[in-house]
């Protein structure tokens, strides 16, 4: 019993882990693999959580770990991603330092999650994991995509400081979205997260990259349509 306590924990620790290893990649410039430790991370954070409810050993340590280890994986990393971005297509010093406006508004949403009763079955605002995701993968889209359009705006100054901006708002809105943790195996109560993962696999499919923001596109347009 006491080793199995440490088991979701020490999930939340390899979270962590890829996180830092993702900000190495970041700092080189290696977006690629930062957004596969980045994933990895998430996968990680995905886990805990279900490990401790399969286990029956959910703590409030845990919950602040969680955290923690979310800041640095899906707070800091998207953050300096932006940094590095708006670095290379600016020519003022100090513009690029308002990428980390996703590290500041990723830390306020993981604060107020730790404190928000209304966040146990569903969200309020983006979730931190979708944002990094959302984010680390326009360099990739810059660098795979054939789209000259999607290069053309993704490289445009005023276009990634709009994203900066509209990325931590919607990661501290109002706005309700639906948790894609599935909890059992009901087909008739999480069909919509079932119809959202076979919505993603298929959009990855046809686009690769391009497909990770119309897939977090699609997250909060199924929450808001959702709910009406």
């Amino acid at each position: 019993m006491r080793m199995k306590r440490h088991i979701p924990n020490f999930i939340t620790l390899l979270n962590l882990f890829s996180g830092c290893i993702a900000l190495v990649f970041a700092a080189q410039g290696d977006y690629l693999n930062a957004f596969i430790f980045v994933s990895l991370g998430i996968f990680f954070d995905f886990f805990d959580g279900f490990f401790a409810r399969i286990l029956k050993v959910q703590s409030p340590l845990g919950v602040q770990l969680d955290s923690l280890a979310d800041m640095v994986t899906s707070g800091v990393t998207p953050g300096l991603v932006m940094f590095k971005m708006l670095s290379a297509y600016s020519a003022n010093e100090f513009l690029p330092y308002f990428g980390f406006i996703i590290t500041l508004g990723s830390c306020m949403r993981l604060a107020k999650f730790n404190i928000d009763t209304r966040q146990t079955d569903s969200f309020i605002g983006l979730p931190t994991p979708a944002n990094a995701l959302f984010i680390l993968s326009l360099p990739l889209v810059i660098e795979y995509t054939e789209f000259a359009f999607a290069i053309d705006t993704l490289t445009n100054i005023w276009v990634l400081l709009g994203i900066s901006a509209l990325s931590t708002y919607i990661l501290n809105a109002e706005l309700p979205l639906f948790s894609l943790k599935i909890k059992n195996f009901s087909l008739a109560k999480f069909k919509l997260q079932i119809f959202f993962l076979i919505l993603c696999a298929v959009l990855l499919l046809i686009f690769k990259f391009l497909g990770v923001p119309f897939i977090i596109l699609s997250y909060i347009l199924l929450s808001v349509f959702s709910k009406k």
